[in-house]
């Protein structure tokens, strides 16, 4: 059923106004053009709303009992369209974003901190995830978008890279291997490793590497996020196979990256969010600035 919202409001204008002169005027048409929206209303509810002389316009009893809800309908609609435009016009709303635990720890901060002076408005609901769960998690709606490590291309999902970082060695500065220029996979056997398990998407490039390197797939401690990683080498007991922070300034307690080789692998980062399905306007800025902050930082 095809709603005639301009003849409701040609309807309104004439009840109030008391003139078809009037209202013409204030739609900017026709008379002509008013009479016809009048007409086609009257037709769709199959009852007479106006009376019109030459003299004078007054409402039916048909017309009084409709000009208190078509009023209302033409109030609710003129300020939810206001709202649409001023949500437009500012980016203003609340935005959802999956995440992994170690960007949300080591690169989000200063991103969000920044949005909220822009959009002090805006609420951001952080859902923190092991790698696939972050993808889970915007293909399924709970999130506008995520951070996730880059897949292989589905046609359901939309990805643009934020970095590209080597697989590195992090240690305590006190740890044997801290002075080392770099470290070959073949050489970690004689040390005790913190490897990720779980859900983490770092787990399999990893896994793999350890396998060809001859090693175990599992090291002497396994956790699930790399802040517990971190948290654990910065104590000493072990080293951790993670991807580089170093260049952001993002390692904590000192620690100390080793890089790598034989083979140098990478672990790459994308935004992702739903193909062909547009962001609300307070998503898309936090999108946007998520690129603009990794282009401009050179990461």
């Amino acid at each position: 059923m095809h709603l005639p919202m301009d003849d409701v409001q040609a309807f309104v204008l004439v009840a109030e106004l008391g003139s078809f002169t009037r209202a013409a005027q204030r739609l900017a048409i026709t008379q002509t053009g008013l009479t016809r929206r009048i007409q086609r209303l009257e037709g769709f509810v199959g009852l007479a709303l106006l009376d019109r002389t030459t003299r004078r316009t007054t409402l039916t009893t048909a017309g009084r009992e409709f000009l208190p809800l078509a009023q209302r309908v033409v109030e609710d609609l003129t300020r939810g369209l206001e709202r649409l435009r001023t949500t437009a016009r500012l980016s203003a709303g609340d935005v959802t974003l999956a995440t992994m635990p170690a960007v949300a720890y080591q690169r989000l901060p200063p991103v969000l901190s920044a949005y909220a002076r822009q959009f002090p408005g805006n609420r951001v609901m952080l859902l923190e995830r092991s790698g696939v769960l972050v993808t889970e998690a915007v293909r399924h709606g709970a999130a506008e978008f995520g951070i996730h490590i880059t897949q292989e291309p589905r046609e359901d999902l939309q990805e643009d890279l934020l970095s590209t970082d080597p697989l590195v060695l992090v240690c305590h500065p006190t740890h044997a291997l801290a002075n080392r220029a770099a470290i070959t996979w073949a050489e970690l056997r004689d040390w005790d490793l913190i490897t990720l398990g779980g859900s983490s998407g770092n787990r399999a490039p990893v896994e793999a590497q350890l396998t060809r390197a001859g090693l175990p797939i599992r090291g002497r401690f396994v956790v699930e996020n790399t802040p517990s990683a971190l948290a654990l080498a910065a104590t000493g007991a072990a080293v951790a196979i993670l991807p580089s922070a170093i260049g952001r300034g993002m390692l904590p307690g000192g620690l100390v990256e080793v890089p790598l080789q034989a083979p140098v692998l990478h672990r790459q980062l994308s935004l992702v969010r739903r193909r062909g399905e547009a962001l609300t306007p307070a998503a898309a800025a936090l999108y946007d600035m998520l690129l603009k902050t990794t282009l401009a930082a050179g990461m």
